[in-house]
């Protein structure tokens, strides 16, 4: 069974950081890449980032470059988003996924992890 456990959420003033970790289990880690995604109230499924297999490549949204930094270890099946800045628009549910982005991703069944960026 295809897992994954988020964490490294939680409330953090603007301007700070905070480094989410994404556990996999039940595939073939190191030969996938792998994206996070972000869902905030009221709003729809946002891209954040894409990394390719082997942690050479990686991608970001607009609204993330320069202040995100995707990275893995596949020797921990591990996936990482540091984010530093963080405003108030990087308020949202995180989650990890197997794959590049598809916005019809279903995520209503994981838990993800909160990050709340407020003074």
């Amino acid at each position: 069974e295809v897992q994954f456990v988020e964490s490294g959420g939680g409330l953090v003033q603007p301007g700070g950081s905070l480094r989410l970790s994404c556990v996999a289990s039940g595939f073939a880690f190191r030969l996938n890449p792998m994206t996070w995604v972000r869902l905030a109230p009221g709003k729809g499924l946002e891209w954040v980032s894409t990394i390719n297999s082997d942690g050479t490549s990686t991608t970001y949204g607009d609204s993330v470059k320069g202040r995100f930094t995707v990275s893995r270890d596949n020797a921990k099946n591990t996936l990482y988003l540091q984010m530093n800045s963080l405003n108030s628009e990087d308020t949202a549910l995180y989650f990890c996924n197997i794959g590049k982005y598809n916005s019809r991703w279903n995520l209503n069944a994981r838990q993800g992890t909160q990050v709340t960026v407020s003074s």
